[in-house]
Parts: structure tokens; C-alpha cells; sequence
């Protein structure tokens, strides 16, 4: 009976070491799901932030590009208003020039005017003291009978500086 009882004994045994390795194995399992679930429930709280942050930084990216397009449209509105300032300075300049123009061109002919009515003795008095690069420009206006008898009355030496000055005077003021 002792054998029985011996052996009662180390069969409990047995079945209670079984029991308690058994035990340690769900243990540990259930220790080792839990870290596994902390885990993930960071892994979540990261991932949420990371959602976060990126929509954060999309819709600042997209105020963003509002903001620079507003400037490029402002920017556009500039460049076209002095484009067309540019025009109109242009225009103005081109009619202060004709009217410029129009001005020397009354000028002149008054001096010529003045010259062609005149005695070709004084005429050639005033222009034989005046640089002779001007007074080429004075009778370049003067038709060719007046310049004539202007020059006949001029001092020779004067008379062919101011002719050589009427050769190289440009046609258009001719």
C-alpha cells in the first residue's frame, strides 16, 4: 500500500507540475498580449498624430498657396497698370516730340521768314558773324536764289566755310 500511496503521490504530482507549467505558459501568454496591446494602443496614438500633423501641414500648405497666389495676382495687377502707364508715358513722349518738332519747325521758318525779307547785304552781315555750322541751318531754309545773294555778299573766306557747312547739312532739313 505504501507503492499505491508512493504512487498516488508522484502521479498528483506530476499532474500538479503539468498544472503549474500549463499555468506559467498562460501566464506568460497573457503577460506577453498585454505588452502587445500597450503597444498597439501607442502605435495608434502615434499614428493619430501623425494624421494629424499631416493634415495640419496640408491645410497650412494650402493657405500658403491662396496667399501666393493672391501676391501673383496682385503682382499681375501691378505689371499691367505700369505696362499701361509705360504706354501712355510713351504716347505723351511721342506727342511732346511732334509737337516739339513742330515748334522748330515755326522757329525756323520765322528766322527764314525774317532772313528772306531782309537785304541780302544785312543778311549776310548777321550771318557772317554766327557760327557757321548755324548759319548753314539758317539758309539750308532759304531758297537757292536768296542764299545766292547772300553769299555774294559775304567775306569770301566766311562765305565758303558756311557753303562747305550747307554741303554736309542732312537733306531733310533742306
Amino acid at each position: 500500500m505504501r507503492i499505491v500511496w508512493i504512487m498516488l503521490w508522484i502521479t498528483a504530482e506530476i499532474f500538479a507540475a503539468q498544472n503549474t507549467k500549463s499555468y506559467e505558459c498562460t501566464k506568460i501568454f497573457e503577460d506577453r498580449k498585454n505588452e502587445l496591446l500597450v503597444e498597439l494602443s501607442r502605435i495608434d496614438e502615434q499614428r493619430q498624430s501623425l494624421d494629424a500633423l499631416k493634415k495640419a501641414t496640408e491645410e497650412l500648405l494650402r493657405k500658403k498657396e491662396a496667399a501666393v497666389q493672391g501676391k501673383d495676382t496682385k503682382v499681375d495687377q501691378k505689371l499691367s497698370e505700369i505696362k499701361d502707364r509705360e504706354a501712355s508715358v510713351k504716347k505723351m513722349l511721342d506727342e511732346n516730340k511732334k509737337v516739339l518738332e513742330q515748334i522748330k519747325q515755326i522757329k525756323s521758318d520765322k528766322v527764314s521768314q525774317t532772313f528772306a525779307k531782309m537785304k541780302p547785304s544785312a543778311s549776310a552781315q548777321i550771318l557772317s558773324q554766327m557760327e557757321a555750322s548755324d548759319a548753314a541751318d539758317i539758309m539750308s531754309t532759304l531758297n537757292s536764289k536768296v542764299v545766292g545773294q547772300i553769299l555774294a555778299k559775304m567775306d569770301p573766306k566766311k562765305g565758303s566755310e558756311i557753303t562747305g557747312k550747307l554741303r554736309s547739312v542732312p537733306e531733310a532739313a533742306k
